[in-house]
């Protein structure tokens, strides 16, 4: 009977057999038939009713209340966390003393329990799907990465100081303040280490020096020290999978030197009944150029390139290539940075018998397209798991010796389960994070309220438990937001990546908005896009993306002085879409200066989440903590004017809200009042909503 959240009596009254004068009373109320079927009537008419009531609610007030209703799945047993605490949740629904509960009737006592066990049952089906995120306590204190925004910079594009059309060490440090403006906490720098520029720095030929095109050693260190001493922090863009053909160690292991012989990936070929050589399975290359697999003449074996021909892949089946690598995370801690963000660690590990990948039927896609593939025996490998958590332990190794937490985020498009096996667990940790590319692979122009809570809830509730969630809107690898969302919805959807809870990820430019650059055929550089031709370069070329940092709009938007043009061209809206412009009047870049202030405050940092759809095309979400001001964010991702009633969703709300944030074309500014019950959104609109006093507004 305790399953049905009936109290049973103790051990030792069982021990002394049934109650005589519980069973009279039983009996004589099952013997009335008015009283059977008044309580029959009693559990039909109430349950839905009760239900209802309960549902509105718990959703305004059980949140509050510690230790009684904590709607996050993954905290314990339903049925456990509802019993062990059933009889203050009884008199609290109900709003009825303890002592009067117990002496009403028996049976109806039993039966209300009933019924409010299967209310709250039913309740928390409803209500996990609004409250997802159980903040912190006030003692809390964020570390760096936790609580800053990482902002990555594509250093070819962001500032060029020596004129020649590219981005470089000293012009970054030429605009560090820049940073601060917008209050960011680090900076990821794109791969800088010694490279012949194949795939534009992910084509390492010396991990332990920078490439002359940036600048010297010690042009880093001074970018360093400027950072450090502004308070920034800064991530290295590391390339694990795979070096250059151009690295020494590729060179001796063509030539069988010790110990290099097996630093790669190298296999014999398949001879065929006609004599002819074959690769040795039918794994494909990322860049759609085929096999994976490349013949080396003086080795006269195969050698496997997940990426382009020049990008052979590391063995780290091989213990020696293990400790190499430690030893260049440790060459760079030692340089003073910060942490590092790991390139396409799923493709570490590959299956060891090489078996064949099967087809995918995707439809438009070629066979000799990577996409052409199921890539189960090439990615999430479960040996690239332990490898991530191998790097964990040595950073969080060297982070006690220096009693600093050394970063570490991974890079990796895999199913969404498997993605989340990168945090590893409690015991035995993996990244900090992986990134969450949810927001670039599963939100698209024709998303509404219920996708995006959908991909809201995806990240919250899969992560493991005691995970830190990361929230990445654009990079280097896709269209830019502005251009692959609408420019008129940046702002609701910077609103949503700064104020939820984890890191925000931001890619340089999109914080004005900035919109990807039409390159031409003869202007593309980016070898995804030559590698399938002039009539497909379009679906394939991350050019447009790179385009350079529009500073001013002075020749080549103040990016470099020199004559000889940029190495990508620049926007052509440059001259009104730029740095200067965009801060003088309501702007994009204004609207996220805002909102990265606002980020700082406790109740982002630390506070509770709840979500909601509050039409089709209007999504919704809260964030509180204790005593300190609520922020209730909407986003219209619909095309026509929408009227919410956000007071209906959350009955706890003031009549008035002020408006805090605003979007470029909401029709609202900041410190405007609106009532909660009828707030009007005009499409792609979006706002973010206070319930602090107009004298609380710091």
């Amino acid at each position: 009977m305790a399953a049905f959240g009936i109290a049973e009596l103790p051990r030792s009254e069982h021990a002394k057999g049934p109650d005589v004068n519980e069973e009279k009373k039983m009996k004589k109320i099952a013997a009335n038939g008015r009283w059977s079927c008044l309580a029959i009537l009693f559990i039909h008419n109430t349950a839905e009713w009760l239900i209802r009531k309960f549902i509105l609610y718990l959703k305004v007030k059980y949140t509050y209340i510690p230790n009684i209703y904590v709607p996050v799945i993954k905290q314990g047993n339903i049925m456990e966390r509802y019993l062990s605490s059933f009889s203050t949740i009884t008199c609290v629904a109900v709003h009825t003393p303890r002592h009067t509960v117990k002496d009403c009737n028996l049976f109806y006592v039993k039966m209300l329990k009933i019924i409010i066990f299967v209310s709250l049952f039913v309740a928390h089906t409803f209500v996990s799907a609004e409250y997802i995120f159980q903040g912190f306590d006030d003692k809390f204190k964020p570390d760096w990465w936790q609580s800053e925004i990482i902002y990555q910079i594509y250093v070819r594009s962001f500032k060029d100081s020596n004129g020649d059309g590219i981005g470089d060490f000293n012009g970054i440090t030429e605009k560090v303040d820049y940073f601060k403006s917008i209050n960011v906490g680090a900076v990821w720098l794109s791969p800088i280490f010694q490279s012949p520029q194949d795939d534009f720095g992910y084509d390492v030929s010396n991990y332990k020096q920078v490439d002359p095109l940036f600048g010297t050693m010690e042009d880093f260190d001074r970018l360093r020290d400027a950072f450090h001493k502004r308070g920034i922090k800064v991530i290295l863009d590391f390339v694990p999978n795979h070096t250059s053909d151009e690295h020494p160690w590729f060179t001796k292991s063509v030539q069988r030197k010790e110990p290099y012989t097996n630093y790669y990936v190298w296999k014999d070929p398949i001879i065929d009944a006609s004599g002819n050589r074959t690769p040795p399975n039918n794994w494909l290359g990322v860049f759609n150029t085929g096999s994976a697999w490349e013949w080396n003449e003086e080795r006269q074996q195969y050698y496997f390139h997940a990426f382009q021909v020049k990008q052979p892949d590391l063995n780290y089946r091989c213990p020696m290539v293990v400790e190499e690598i430690k030893n260049i995370i440790l060459f760079w801690l030692g340089r003073g940075v910060d942490g590092f963000r790991f390139d396409a660690v799923n493709y570490l590990f590959e299956r060891e018998d090489l078996m064949d990948e099967s087809k995918s039927y995707k439809v438009g896609i070629l066979d000799t397209d990577y996409d052409s593939l199921v890539h189960n025996n090439t990615l999430d490998q479960p040996e690239t798991y332990e490898m991530v958590r191998i790097w964990r332990e040595l950073l969080d190794d060297y982070s006690s010796s220096e009693k600093t937490t050394n970063f570490f985020m991974v890079e990796c498009y895999s199913p969404l389960l498997n993605t989340m096996k990168y945090y590893g667990n409690l015991t035995s940790p993996g990244a900090h994070f992986p990134f969450n590319f949810l927001l670039i692979n599963a939100f698209t122009q024709q998303s509404d309220a219920y996708d995006v809570d959908n991909v809201i809830k995806s990240w919250m509730l899969n992560m493991p438990e005691g995970k830190w969630p990361n929230w990445v809107l654009g990079n280097h690898d896709n269209s830019r937001l502005a251009t692959r969302t609408n420019p008129l919805l940046v702002d609701g959807l910077h609103m949503m990546q700064l104020l939820l809870p984890g890191t925000p990820i931001t890619y340089y430019g999109d914080e004005m908005g900035v919109q990807d650059t039409y390159i031409r055929w003869n202007q593309t550089v980016d070898p995804a896009g030559r590698n399938v031709g002039i009539l497909r370069y379009t679906k394939f070329s991350r050019d447009p993306a790179r385009s350079p940092f529009p500073w001013d709009d002075s020749v080549n938007a103040g990016f470099t002085n020199g004559t000889n043009g940029t190495w990508l061209p620049v926007n052509p809206n440059y001259w009104h879409e730029n740095l200067v412009q965009l801060s003088k009047f309501k702007s994009h870049l204004r609207t996220y200066r805002q909102l990265s202030r606002l980020r700082q405050n406790p109740t982002i940092i630390k506070g509770d989440l709840h979500v909601y759809v509050l039409s089709k095309w209007v999504f919704g979400f809260s964030r509180s903590f204790y005593d300190h001001p609520t922020f209730f964010v909407v986003i219209n991702f619909g095309s026509e004017l929408e009227t919410i009633n956000i007071k209906e969703a959350r009955q706890t709300l003031p009549k008035l809200l002020k408006v805090k944030i605003s979007s470029i074309n909401s029709g609202y500014v900041t410190g405007n009042i609106v009532e909660t019950g009828c707030i009007h959104l005009r499409p792609k609109a979006a706002l973010v909503l206070s319930t602090a006093k107009p004298n609380e507004d710091n």
